[in-house]
C-alpha cells in the first residue's frame, strides 16, 4: 500500500511538472514564433502556414489535440473520430469570420481541455459517442477561437488557413493515438491526462483572472 501511495504521489508530481513545462513552452512559442507575426494572412501561402502553426503554438489547443489522440489510442477507437473535431473547428472558424458571436469561447476551450484530461486521468470507460460529442462541441469553440486570426481576411487565405488547421490537427491526433497504442505501461496515459487537465485549469484560471 505504501508503495502504491508513493507511486501515485510520484505520478502526480510528474504530471504537475509536465503541465508546468508545457505551459511555459507554449507561452514562449506563442510569443516568439507566432505565425505571420500575428498579422492577418493576405495570401494563400500565408493562410496555409498560419493554419499549420496555430494548433501547435496554442498550449490549450495543443493539449486538447493530444487528449484526443490519447483517448482514441487508449480506447481503441476509430482513427477517424478526430474528424468530428476538425469539421466542427472549421464551422467555428466560419462563425467567427461571419461575425456571429459565440460567448465565452476561450473559457469553453479551457473547460474542454480540463474535461478531456480529467476523463483520461479517471481511466473509466467512455463510449465512443461520448468522446465524439465532446470532440464536436469542443471543436466548435476551438475553431471559433482560431477564427480570430483570419477575421476580415480575403476568401483565399481563409480557405488555406482552414486546410492548414485541418491537416495539423488531424495528423497530430492520429500520431498521438498510434503512439499510445504502442505503450505497455498502463499508468502513462492517465498521468498524461492529469497533466492535460492541469494545463486546462491553469489556462482557465488565467482567463478568469483577466476578466
Amino acid at each position: 500500500m505504501q508503495d502504491r501511495r508513493i507511486s501515485f504521489q510520484s505520478a502526480m508530481r510528474a504530471s504537475g511538472l509536465a503541465a508546468a513545462w508545457l505551459i511555459l513552452a507554449g507561452a514562449t512559442a506563442a510569443q516568439a514564433h507566432h505565425p505571420m507575426g500575428g498579422t492577418t494572412p493576405t495570401t494563400f501561402m500565408h493562410g496555409l502556414l498560419s493554419g499549420f502553426g496555430h494548433p501547435i503554438i496554442g498550449i490549450d489547443h495543443l493539449a486538447f489535440i493530444a487528449a484526443m489522440g490519447i483517448a482514441v489510442g487508449v480506447a481503441g477507437l476509430s482513427l477517424a473520430l478526430p474528424v468530428m473535431f476538425v469539421a466542427a473547428s472549421s464551422l467555428g472558424v466560419a462563425l467567427h469570420v461571419a461575425g456571429l458571436g459565440l460567448p465565452a469561447a476561450e473559457i469553453a476551450v479551457a473547460v474542454s481541455v480540463v474535461c478531456a484530461g480529467a476523463l483520461i486521468a479517471w481511466g473509466g470507460a467512455v463510449p465512443a459517442a461520448g468522446w465524439g460529442a465532446l470532440f464536436a462541441i469542443a471543436g466548435l469553440f476551438h475553431g471559433y477561437a482560431f477564427g480570430e486570426t483570419v477575421a476580415g481576411a480575403e476568401p483565399t487565405p481563409i480557405a488555406a488557413y482552414l486546410v492548414g488547421l485541418a491537416v495539423t490537427q488531424a495528423v497530430l491526433a492520429v500520431l498521438v493515438a498510434l503512439a499510445v497504442r504502442r505503450l505497455t505501461a498502463e499508468p502513462v496515459p492517465r498521468i498524461a491526462g492529469a497533466a492535460i487537465a492541469l494545463i486546462g485549469i491553469a489556462v482557465l484560471a488565467g482567463h478568469v483572472m483577466a476578466a
